[in-house]
């Protein structure tokens, strides 16, 4: 008889680890597991999807895994994701585990909780060498925990690029990808289980396809799903500003299956600390390209990284970056203070900025990214836009809520029956940094 699986998930991390964590959730609750609250007794499994992408990452990853094995001591603990591939003898210190299992083995876990063995006395480490690795592994197809109106669907894995700043490529190996066949296939199942949009993650989108054969490219990919206008809408997650080409913004602004949002990594607005970073791009090309998208689309969202504190960042080198954010046409920004991450060659750089600078400068841009999104947000007063309804309600104001193509949270009025569900609105009032507020005119 199989034990019955009280499970629980703690993920760290970027869309991708929260896309797998979902898939694994789908898996065990389909085989009769069932997911618990951080501090329901009967948990007898948990599961820590880890982090690594910067050294603090790695101490939240190791807290998160220490507060599981305090929390629960009867339950079985595994430890997957980032930290798990690239430090498992650090984690085998951790008084307490059961598994170590690295990203090429994580969609198998359901399946090892299954399979009729024993317990093991000791951690049981399952990591392989995923620079070896090639083959693409898909994944349940399921919506985010954030909302489930949304789902994230995981097409691309992996890195090639081995920026000097960055673990990723020695924690998710090589670039591979989902066919597009199995791309469409995957969006049309979502679409007939009622979805309205489905967002396309992955580690480095912009490599989409070129290890297939025969290749094919991510442009390739989206012009697919434009003919066969398999859902209502496509959300484009993070991808690299010299992959995203003018035909992908030409092919945005054309199709109405398309959001108008894009988020680019920047890191640096500085010419000498990008090269520092082996980011193959210059600060007049990032500006040049965040001016193509406003002028094709004036209404269209860009999020945009930002890495503060690199080592070398003098004074001027950070004000080139506040300076190019305040010039160019953004609106939100995803401020991070760079920490060095061991086995990679900025650990080692001379000229390591001070914390309380660092924090400071991260402040600044924070402050700076807030003014942007606020002007942006009162912008689109008095315009109409396609706003997809959320299951859940705001909780404070009890209203409805919903996210425009261009990445606008609105808050409206309305009953159940709209949610998941796309309607037509005009703002009508900024309400604060988390949105605005309008009126449906058409459903």
């Amino acid at each position: 008889m199989k034990t019955r699986y009280n499970y629980q998930i703690t993920t760290l991390g970027c869309k991708v680890n929260q896309c797998e964590s979902e898939a694994i959730a789908h898996q065990l609750d389909s085989a009769g597991g069932s997911l618990c609250a951080s501090d329901d007794p009967k948990t007898n499994v948990c599961i820590i999807n880890t982090c690594t992408v910067t050294g603090k990452a790695a101490m939240q990853s190791r807290q998160a895994i220490r507060q599981a094995v305090r929390s629960h001591p009867d339950a079985l603990i595994i430890v997957t994701g980032c930290y798990a591939q690239t430090d498992p003898d650090e984690i085998r210190r951790i008084a307490g585990i059961d598994y170590i299992i690295g990203n090429s083995d994580k969609h198998e876990i359901p399946q090892l909780l299954f399979s009729p063995v024993n317990p093991p006395e000791s951690p049981v480490c399952r990591v392989r060498d995923i620079s070896k690795e090639r083959c693409f592994h898909p994944l349940s197809v399921v919506a985010s925990s954030d909302s489930r109106t949304r789902p994230f669907l995981k097409i691309q894995d992996g890195c090639n690029t081995f920026c000097t700043y960055c673990i990723v490529p020695y924690a998710r190996g090589r670039s591979r990808s989902m066919p597009s066949g199995d791309v469409l296939n995957h969006i049309r199942r979502l679409k007939d289980d009622g979805y309205k949009e489905v967002v396309l993650t992955g580690i480095h989108l912009g490599c989409y396809g070129l290890d297939l054969s025969p290749e094919t490219s991510l442009l390739s990919l989206l012009r697919r799903i434009a003919d066969s206008r398999c859902i209502d809408r496509v959300r484009i997650s993070s991808i690299e500003p010299h992959e995203l080409s003018p035909d992908i913004i030409r092919l945005v602004s054309e199709s109405d299956v398309f959001c108008r949002h894009f988020h680019i990594p920047l890191q640096s607005g500085d010419d000498d600390i990008l090269k520092k970073m082996h980011r193959p791009y210059t600060r007049s090309f990032f500006r040049d390209l965040a001016f193509q998208i406003h002028d094709m689309m004036p209404d269209a969202a860009i999020g945009v990284d930002t890495l503060i504190g690199f080592p070398g960042e003098t004074p001027a080198a950070f004000e080139n970056t506040r300076s190019l954010i305040e010039e160019i046409p953004t609106t939100y920004l995803h401020v991070f203070p760079y920490s060095p991450r061991k086995n990679t060659p900025a650990a080692g750089l001379p000229d390591q900025v001070r914390p309380p600078v660092s924090r400071e400068r991260c402040r600044v841009m924070r402050d700076l990214g807030n003014r942007k999104k606020k002007q942006f947000y009162q912008n689109s007063i008095g315009s109409r836009q396609q706003i997809l309804v959320e299951d859940k309600r705001d909780p404070k104001s009890g209203l409805l809520k919903g996210l425009s193509s261009n990445y606008i949270p609105v808050l409206i009025r309305g009953d159940d029956s709209l949610k998941n569900s796309i309607v037509t609105v005009q703002v009508d009032r900024y309400e604060s940094d988390n949105g605005v507020s309008g009126t449906i005119v058409d459903f």
